[in-house]
């Protein structure tokens, strides 16, 4: 399949189980190694060998468990493996300033830093999982299915959250079973089957019926 990204941008990949999505989130995290192709960044190629690779190119995953600890807090979950440190002692004022901070880039509404994350909502334990992934300032984040767990309320307010994500300049790539989620913030729509792309679409103006022809295999590949 060819994917390119943008700044300012939602790219949705959608397609229905074992269409390649997984692998795909793998191969552009750093968890998975291609077997053929090549990844371009700025038009030169990259490897991307591990996660802590992709992310030196600028690339941060969100997967669909989120990885969050639920018994430590907020501040604690984002820090995790890089607490900031002052005199040898944990610095807990600049990671509990700088995690507000991280939140606020998103208007997220958490109640507390310092609220454990097992007392946060679906949307709000989303919010802190991308918010971990903006340390390091990445130009791409990848969305790992955000919604499959969420309520249609919860949804909404993570759909926010990737509208302000591209609206900070970052690149978005959102992968989705669900094709009205996806149609509600993409500015493009790559459908994936069988491990190839069956079609790209433009978000605001391809009808729901075109893209589920595309996801079943009854549409016309273009």
């Amino acid at each position: 399949m060819h994917l390119d990204v943008h700044a300012n941008e939602v790219v949705a990949v959608v397609g229905d189980n074992g269409a390649g999505k997984s692998t795909l989130v793998g191969v552009l995290t750093g968890a998975l190694a291609p077997d053929r192709g090549e990844i371009l960044r700025d038009g030169r190629p990259v490897t991307l060998g591990s996660p802590a690779a992709a992310r030196a190119h600028g690339i941060a995953g969100v997967f669909e468990d989120r990885a969050l600890c639920e018994n430590l807090d907020v501040v604690e979950n984002l820090f995790l493996g890089h607490e900031a440190t002052r005199a040898g002692l944990l610095d807990e004022v600049t990671m509990e300033r700088s995690a507000w901070e991280l939140l606020g880039q998103l208007a997220a509404r958490v109640p507390s830093v310092r609220v454990p994350v097992a007392a946060l909502s679906g949307a709000q334990r989303q919010a802190v999982a991308i918010a971990r992934s903006l340390l390091g300032a990445p130009r791409i984040v990848v969305l790992d299915e955000p919604t499959a767990s969420l309520g249609l309320t919860q949804t909404a307010e993570f759909l926010a959250l990737v509208e302000r994500l591209r609206s900070r300049g970052h690149g978005v790539v959102l992968t989705s079973h669900s094709i009205v989620d996806v149609q509600a913030v993409a500015d493009r729509i790559v459908v994936l089957r069988l491990g190839r792309t069956n079609g790209e679409f433009d978000g605001r103006r391809s009808s729901y019926e075109e893209l589920l022809a595309a996801v079943t295999g009854a549409g016309v590949t273009r």
